[in-house]
């Protein structure tokens, strides 16, 4: 009688052992397959989301900057070994050139820069001068007979002795000049400025008011 006693309670307390694992394996089996059944959700960074939603602008590149052309400017002693073996240089600039004793007859020197520059006993028969700044050159004994030095800038410039027969001067500027004894026989200085020039013993002048 105690074996089967015995014996119901060893299976009774197997069976409230059995019954309590089933009961936790069960409790958990919910919670675990939530666990595995949530579902993930990517979401995106805030910087990604923000580029992806900036428009983008082609903003135009500025254009590039025009590049002005490069300007050649001659020495004044190419400009005078141009003058010599071509006997043309318009708009040159001469400046303070020894061109004393030099043979420029006929030459082309219209709107030529000559200031300053040493001519004395040069020749310049029927040379164009037309325009040139020859503001305080030497031009003492120079042959000018014939030349064309309409409106030319001849302010403070030496002509002594100088020879200007028939040489055109209309509307020169020779103010402060020195034309004494200077050659003017029938040179044309209709409206040339004498303001201060020195013309005493000057050949051909016949007082045009200045």
């Amino acid at each position: 009688m105690q074996l089967i006693y015995k014996k119901l309670t060893n299976w009774f307390v197997a069976a409230v052992f059995l019954v309590l694992v089933l009961g936790f394996s069960l409790l958990n089996q919910p919670s675990a397959t939530a666990l595995t059944q949530k579902p993930t959700v990517d979401t995106p960074s805030t910087s990604a989301t923000m580029r992806s939603q900036t428009p983008t602008v082609d903003t135009p590149s500025a254009p590039a900057p025009a590049i002005a052309p490069a300007v050649s400017v001659q020495s004044v002693t190419a400009n005078v070994r141009h003058l010599l073996d071509t006997k043309e240089c318009v708009g040159c600039d001469l400046s303070g050139a020894v061109l004393k004793d030099t043979n420029l007859q006929a030459a082309n020197l219209e709107n030529a820069n000559l200031q300053g520059a040493d001519l004395e006993r040069a020749n310049l028969q029927q040379t164009n001068l037309i325009g040139a700044n020859l503001q305080g050159a030497d031009l003492g004994k120079t042959n000018i007979a014939g030349a064309n030095l309409e409106r030319a800038n001849l302010v403070g410039v030496d002509l002594e002795k100088a020879n200007l027969q028939g040489t055109n001067l209309l509307g020169a500027n020779l103010q402060g000049a020195d034309l004494e004894k200077t050659n003017l026989t029938n040179a044309k200085i209709e409206g040339a400025n004498l303001r201060g020039a020195d013309l005493e013993d000057a050949i051909g002048f016949k007082g045009i008011a200045s």
